[in-house]
């Protein structure tokens, strides 16, 4: 989200702007969320996911290094049992009272050939990277974060963006998964077909990922170019913007009329490492000018447009892996929902005016990508080509504005929800909005017909 700090907060214009505005101010503490206790009364221990809102006390915890060790361990496992990634969906999809599962140890590169790799389903991205490239190849996309693990981004149809790429689930051409019952089911397009669509994106429903095998390309060097524009401007060259560069998408910066307009290119000029870091200090930039300035929204956008002022574009030149996914260590809260594209624009013009009406405690950017269709039957970009929508709240901060302003628009506008993000959906929603749902969870039933793998959430979406 560099928003390229030219010293957001820092310069004497915002300053003395500021000066005059704080009597009778009403300060914000910075406090940490109340968390449960760190074990519960039997003297289990805390489990958190990353932002701090879903919890549990599981009875075992297990993280199996092969998948030998995992086809041994799942059909005696307490129930119900949950895989585990990285922790960063914001959903409910990990908690549980019984088994606890990391894939941490199953990780790394399996075998290859020219254009595709297999690695083990607990490599993090960030790992995976660097260990792609020392082949010679690259994912053809990757999401903004780069901690996920790989089971757990293709679980809740993580993306990135790009007119013609589709999100992480849609090069995969093969699975190893183990089921509940301790079978090793190896699937593809030609092989155990109807498990291979149902479980590509699997919400860790269908038994526990152990192998994938990805359709990669070329290991390339890209230009990516961030650059300071008015929001209103690239809302109206948004389309023609998603065709003309290889990814593309924007961060509109609420209260402010500014956006960050992202774009990567393929490139044969020199590399040109990015910089050090500037997100997590500018997002406290954003904050600090929230702080501020709440209490007069036009005052805000005036001290920010003059802090914004001949901010110059931010280039860097690297291979792919480098430059598509990126550190947050700032933490967050986040709904998202993917709509179909004709909609986004219009859908995220009522968004932004909500948010700057009703909301103006709100200083986390707005994120606006494009993702090509695929034929995943859970995934989100089913047969559609979409754009999202994603809004955020700091993580010590109430987000239960999205539910009551911003999802009702995003439903209007035929949107699906990212699986592993804020929603109020259940299963009789997502019968709506997934053609393949009944298929999918016919699938499901017959792999896991004890319902081993479901928790108290996993209910509530398939009904």
């Amino acid at each position: 989200m560099s928003t390229r700090r030219k010293v957001l907060l820092g310069g004497a214009g915002l300053v003395a702007l500021g000066a005059g505005g704080l009597a009778g101010r009403r300060w914000r503490l910075d406090r940490e969320p109340d968390l449960p206790a760190p074990l519960d009364a039997q003297g289990r221990a805390l489990w958190s996911n990353w932002a701090g809102n879903a919890h549990a006390y599981p009875v075992k915890r297990a993280a199996p290094a092969s998948e030998a060790e995992l086809v041994a361990l799942l059909p005696d496992a307490t129930t119900p049992i949950r895989p585990v990634g990285s922790g960063h969906s914001f959903t409910a999809l990990v908690p549980t009272e019984g088994t606890l599962l990391s894939l941490d140890r199953l990780s790394g590169l399996v075998r290859h050939d020219a254009t595709s790799a297999t690695v083990r389903a607990g490599t993090k991205l960030s790992a995976l990277g660097p260990l792609l490239a020392g082949i010679g190849q690259e994912m053809p996309n990757l999401p903004d974060i780069n901690k996920q693990t790989l089971a757990g981004g293709l679980a809740t149809g993580t993306h990135g963006t790009g007119k013609h790429f589709k999100a992480l689930h849609g090069e995969v051409t093969a699975l190893r998964l183990v089921l509940p019952s301790g079978e090793v089911a190896e699937c593809g397009r030609d092989q155990r077909p109807e498990l291979f669509h149902a479980a590509r994106v699997g919400l860790g429903a269908f038994g526990v990922l152990s192998e994938v095998t990805l359709q990669n390309q070329p290991l390339s060097r890209v230009r990516k170019v961030v650059t300071l524009v008015d929001t209103e401007q690239v809302l109206r060259d948004w389309p023609a913007l998603a065709k003309r560069h290889r990814n593309a998408e924007f961060l509109v910066l609420p209260f402010t009329g500014k956006s960050a307009l992202i774009t990567h290119d393929v490139t044969t000029e020199p590399v040109r490492p990015r910089g050090p870091d500037q997100d997590a200090s500018t997002l406290m930039d954003l904050k600090r000018l929230r702080d501020l300035f709440e209490f007069t929204p036009a005052l805000r956008r005036r001290a920010a447009q003059a802090a914004m002022a001949d901010i110059p574009p931010e280039v860097a030149i690297d291979e792919g892996w480098k430059l598509l996914s990126n550190e947050r260590p700032v933490r967050f809260k986040e709904m998202e929902y993917h709509l179909p594209i004709a909609e986004q624009v219009g859908a995220l013009r009522e968004v932004i005016a909500r948010i700057e009406r009703d909301v103006p405690g709100v200083f986390f950017p707005i994120e606006a990508r494009i993702i090509a269709p695929d034929d995943a039957w859970l995934s989100p970009f089913y047969q559609r080509e979409s754009g999202s929508i994603a809004v955020h709240a700091w993580y010590k901060e109430d987000h239960d504005w999205m539910f009551r302003l911003i999802e009702p628009v995003l439903r209007e506008a035929g949107g699906r929800p990212h699986w592993g993000k804020l929603h109020s959906l259940g299963a009789a929603e997502m019968r709506t909005l997934y053609p393949m749902f009944t298929e999918a969870d016919a699938v499901r039933r017959a792999v896991d017909p004890m319902g081993r793998m479901v928790n108290p959430f996993l209910q509530k979406l398939f009904g």
